[in-house]
């Protein structure tokens, strides 16, 4: 007697989550997940906000200059970088949860070490510590969500985690700048450390491995050459990436130069960077939500399209304002938050349509995502927003431009698979 075929499941079902390794790492269910993986994602944020206000007391505990000091950022983000582009690779060799794991135990260290530095040069070495590890978290948790779920579904979860980690950027500068004011610089690391063995705990006991062993990837020089040779070889890849590169250094600019610009523009101390951060943060949440509740009702273009008429409307108010206007609360601020409400909103899209360009090294090519994004925001942090950070009406003309770089981009991208796939 033949048996009856098993039905394919539908396209936005998750897929079969691996049985745990162990008895007691029990499968996440889907927001589980997202706690987890936003979690991990905030490292980055927490590392780079939170100690922003502090700037002025570490130049005076560790008699450096404000040069110096801001250095401390620059080789935090060029690490972060480089080490990005193979966050994912490593995933796709050894497995998502060991990488995380790693990583874990090395930012714990870095942030240790921070702690402890006694002098502007150690502080730089252990934030180069901290950020060869930081990016862990967002590289792998792409891959693990598309490992898990398809389209519409992974949208959702996407979504989803943006929702959460959208709380660290708000909640970063305003806790650093409380415990500057009340304490010292140091307990910010201290804090982020006791952060990070949290999570190393919750991540130990429950975080499955969503890559199986038999579709891993070897990890040797040849093979690695030709993943990294074929998606940089892709211009859909760099025209897809580069749309949610340029419209986050839109919002990075502004974060960069906010030691600088808030002070002297706007004149507020270090406990008020909400000014800034709680608009920029509550576009972010809404925007995904709205991602959240249309994922799987639209198109991932249609959606991006929406994102992109939020963006380039807010960056050009913003920009028509400045120039007519003396800087002025709340009117200087506002626009972010139509400005992050577009970005989050197009972001999940766009990320998911590049990582579905290879989706047999998904690990590879969100470290490769990652590297690009984190790139254009160290050069917007050391090049972009210490040329902008006076005037806000230049940080106004640098995120329009940004955006609109970002567009034209993704109306190219469009046209050329459009050219490929004849529709």
């Amino acid at each position: 007697m033949l048996s009856t075929p098993t039905p394919p499941p539908p396209p936005d079902a998750p897929a079969k989550i691996p049985e745990p390794e162990a008895p007691h790492r029990r499968p996440l269910g889907p927001g589980a997940l997202a706690a987890v993986l936003a979690s991990l994602s905030m490292l980055g944020p927490f590392s780079i906000d939170a100690y922003l206000p502090a700037f002025p007391n570490i130049q005076a505990t560790l008699h450096a200059t404000p040069i110096e000091v801001q250095q401390s950022l620059t080789a935090y983000m060029l690490a972060f970088a480089g080490m990005v582009l193979w966050h994912g690779a490593l995933s796709d060799a050894f497995g998502r949860r060991n990488v995380i794991l790693v990583s874990l135990v090395a930012f714990l260290l870095g942030t240790v070490g921070c702690a402890a530095a006694h002098s502007v040069q150690y502080l730089w070495f252990f934030r180069v510590l901290q950020g060869v590890s930081a990016g862990a978290g967002v590289v792998v948790g792409r891959a693990i969500i598309r490992d898990l779920y398809a389209d519409a579904a992974a949208a959702r979860l996407l979504s989803m985690v943006t929702m959460i980690f959208s709380i660290a950027p708000a909640v970063a500068p305003v806790l650093g700048g409380f415990i500057v004011k009340y304490s010292d610089w140091r307990t910010i690391f201290l804090s982020l450390a006791g952060y990070t063995v949290c999570l190393f705990i919750v991540c130990y006991r429950r975080l499955p491995d969503t890559l199986p062993r038999e579709k891993r990837q070897p990890f040797n020089p040849r093979y690695l050459w030709r993943n990294y040779k074929s998606i940089l070889a892709s211009p859909l890849f760099h025209l897809k990436t580069g749309v949610v590169a340029f419209n986050f250094a839109g919002l990075f600019l502004y974060i960069t130069a906010a030691p600088v610009a808030l002070p002297t523009q706007l004149h507020l101390g270090p406990e008020q960077f909400a000014w800034l951060f709680v608009p920029a943060v509550s576009g972010i949440f809404l925007g995904a939500l709205a991602a959240n509740r249309i994922a799987g009702k639209t198109s991932f273009a249609r959606q991006i399209g929406f994102g992109f008429c939020f963006l380039i409307t807010a960056a050009t108010v913003n920009v028509a304002y400045h120039l007519l206007a003396a800087p002025a609360l709340p009117w200087s601020v506002l626009p972010l938050f139509f400005y992050t409400f577009g970005m989050s909103l197009a972001a999940p899209a766009a990320t998911l349509l590049a990582l579905d360009l290879f989706p047999h090294i998904r690990g590879t090519v969100a470290s490769v995502q990652s590297f690009a994004t984190t790139l254009l925001g160290a050069l917007v942090a050391g090049v972009l927003a210490p040329l902008a950070s006076h005037s806000l009406s230049w940080l106004a003309c640098g995120q329009l431009a940004l955006t609109v770089t970002a567009l034209c981009l993704w109306l190219t991208a469009r046209a050329l698979r459009r050219k490929i796939v004849p529709i």
